[in-house]
């Protein structure tokens, strides 16, 4: 086929450079855009690399994606390698990861010339160029590694195709093209070999704080692991700490990757388990094993949590997260999610997480506190629903009590649901009133999971409220989908990671469960089939038997809206602090934090009017 040339501007015919010839140009050609690109970050760029964050795109390794993020300009700079392009490339994003209504750029070749250009899919997966070009290539180069595709794009375009790039998981998509095609419309992307890979590309500009003179490191690493030829796999790996292993802070932790398997290994995390066992059984295998010793059910503390794209988290200068000494147990249990889609054979794995910890204890202990729903069968989402949410709430009356008077500073979220969340964000309120949003995902997947570093700190002070609501899709369901600890159960939980620790790990509520039943006795009133309000029938079977018409479903929905709740504000003991927990009141807020309003870019003039097209070799290559 047609060799891929090196210039973006109208097409011409040139000589195929050799391999020295391809790396000197290419070295000279990217040695200038990458002075172009760090001065467009202002500043934002790492020293060592314009492109920081780096992700394999698909199993096989062949497309690799690298980027940047310029807040000033409010722009994402991408690079795109591919390694064996054939007869072109679809690259973008879409709400779920579906190539069917993604905001796409598309590199394609009739066989003679090639073009790069923006366009968009419907939701029949018709591809259409945009006449808005807001994906700009800057350089395409073609080098002895594969074709590197430098380009742009604002976060928000305004234009109605487009995805808006924001805080939180994006679903990127590509789709490789075989043959050439007489234009772009030719393309349909249910013929394609297409894929997806989940990641935040709106990394945080944190500064990275310097680590203490002491610093050492622990790696917690899978045992030279078999990994299954199977797609998904979580595998659970028991270690110790030594014995007399004195109190130290974690400060920072990295990941560690086996080599070849950076496309498999999808996300790893470090629990410690629970201090009062004296032992954990040392175990390696599936986590779904029924091998699997029942004590590592109880190793749930997390230390790190490392997903695809994520790089070193560090923890800010003052505080450092405890671990060791007395009170805490020695037992680490490491949890590697494996993703295996060509179900790969023979494979070999040692990846982990490399904990950096120091003796010099910070000022402050760092803490994760639970925020959300309770784990109970009493918040229940019906089935067909496309966008259900729930809402859990840290309320005033406990944050009274169990915060310090000068209030705790949350640094870092973890979001978690089960398999139908889609949508989940807390909230601090304050006097009624709404005042900033401490995490937000609106393109949450139950598949991508991280601590994720907070652009700003959040404080929260006594009497404030923290308010977390889930939006869940249920629509393949043909039963109420009940809170609970099961994968086919529901969950709406932030872990939000503060200083300094406090007595308060768990501020979560649910539904007051004596109007649940209430809820019950209306629906009987109201439909012919009975739901049973026995004594001695479980609420998950209460739900089951609920016809799920209109009226029910609305009902329901106002019930939670409106109902006194349960709240447990709970020490680590898991004992709640004392006072009157039952039938409180659902909190005030009387004034809502307005939805952001997408910048769009100042000018047009700049973007092409077209695709763009590229110089081609002849050839076969």
């Amino acid at each position: 086929m047609a060799r891929w040339g090196s210039r973006a501007h109208p097409a011409m015919q040139v000589p195929s450079p050799s391999v020295r010839e391809a790396a000197s140009m290419y070295g000279t050609a990217v040695a200038v855009f990458l002075v172009i690109l760090v001065a467009a970050l202002q500043g934002s760029a790492p020293a060592e690399s314009p492109f920081p964050f780096h992700i394999p795109l698909d199993p096989e390794g062949t497309l690799e994606l690298s980027w940047n993020v310029s807040y000033a300009q409010e722009t994402v700079y991408f690079q795109l390698l591919v390694r064996e392009l054939k007869a072109g490339i679809l690259f973008g994003m879409s709400d779920r990861g579906e190539l069917e209504n993604a905001d796409l750029v598309v590199l394609w070749t009739d066989g003679d010339s090639a073009y790069f250009g923006d366009a968009w899919s419907d939701q029949e997966g018709q591809v259409r160029l945009d006449p808005q070009q807001d994906y700009q290539l800057l350089r395409a180069q073609r080098t002895p590694g594969g074709l590197y595709l430098l380009f742009k794009r604002p976060f928000a375009t305004c234009d109605p195709n487009d995805y808006l790039i924001e805080d939180g998981t994006v679903h990127l998509v590509y789709g490789l093209l075989e043959e050439p095609l007489r234009s772009l419309e030719a393309i349909n992307t249910s013929g394609l070999h297409t894929g997806l890979q989940r990641v935040q590309l709106l990394k945080p500009n944190i500064s990275q704080p310097a680590l203490p003179a002491d610093t050492r490191t622990m790696e917690i690493r899978a045992p030279d692991v078999l990994i299954p030829g199977q797609e998904t796999t979580y595998w659970c790996y028991i270690s110790e700490l030594p014995a007399g292993f004195p109190r130290h802070h974690i400060v920072m932790y990295e990941p560690i990757i086996t080599g070849g398997n950076e496309a498999l290994v999808h996300h790893m995390e470090v629990f410690q388990c629970a201090a009062e066992f004296e032992s954990v059984p040392h175990f390696s295998g599936p986590c779904d094993s029924k091998m699997k010793p029942e004590r590592l059910n109880y190793c749930r503390h997390v230390l790190a949590a490392w997903a695809l794209g994520a790089k070193a988290f560090y923890y800010p200068e003052e505080t450092g997260l405890a671990f060791g000494g007395p009170g805490s147990s020695r037992f680490l249990r490491l949890e590697v999610h494996y993703h295996n889609p060509l179900m790969i054979k023979g494979r070999r794995d040692s990846s982990g997480i490399r904990l950096y910890y120091t003796a010099t204890l910070r000022r402050f202990d760092a803490g994760i506190m639970e925020l959300g729903l309770v784990y109970t069968p009493v918040m229940a989402i019906p089935p067909q629903e496309t966008a259900f949410v729930l809402t859990g709430y840290c309320t005033d009356k406990c944050t009274q009590l169990a915060l310090p008077p000068s209030g705790i500073h949350i640094f870092a979220s973890q979001l978690h649901t089960h398999l139908t969340g889609r949508k989940v964000v807390t909230v601090l309120a304050r006097d009624g009133r709404e005042r900033e949003i401490v995490n937000r995902d609106n393109h949450y997947s139950p598949h991508f999971q991280e601590i994720r570093m907070l652009k700003k700190v959040v404080s929260v002070h006594p009497g404030d409220v923290l308010i977390t609501s889930c939006t869940y899709n249920t629509e393949d369901r043909r039963l109420a989908t009940v809170g609970g600890f099961g994968i086919l159960e529901e969950m709406c939980v932030n872990y939000v990671h503060y200083y300094p620790q406090t007595r308060l790990e768990l501020c979560k509520s649910a539904v007051d469960p004596g109007f649940l039943q209430k809820y019950f006795h209306l629906v009987n009133r109201f439909n012919s089939e009975e739901v049973c309000t026995c004594r001695q029938a479980s609420v998950p079977e209460q739900f089951a038997s609920v016809p799920w018409n209109s009226f029910n479903r609305e009902v329901l929905k106002a019930l939670y809206g409106f109902a006194p709740i349960s709240m447990h504000c709970n020490k680590s003991s898991a004992v709640r602090f004392q006072g009157e927990w039952d039938r409180q009141p659902l909190p005030e807020v009387e004034s809502r934090l307005e939805e952001p309003t997408p910048h769009c870019p100042a000018s047009q003039a700049q973007r092409p009017t077209g695709p763009t097209v590229l110089s081609i070799g002849g050839g076969q290559g």
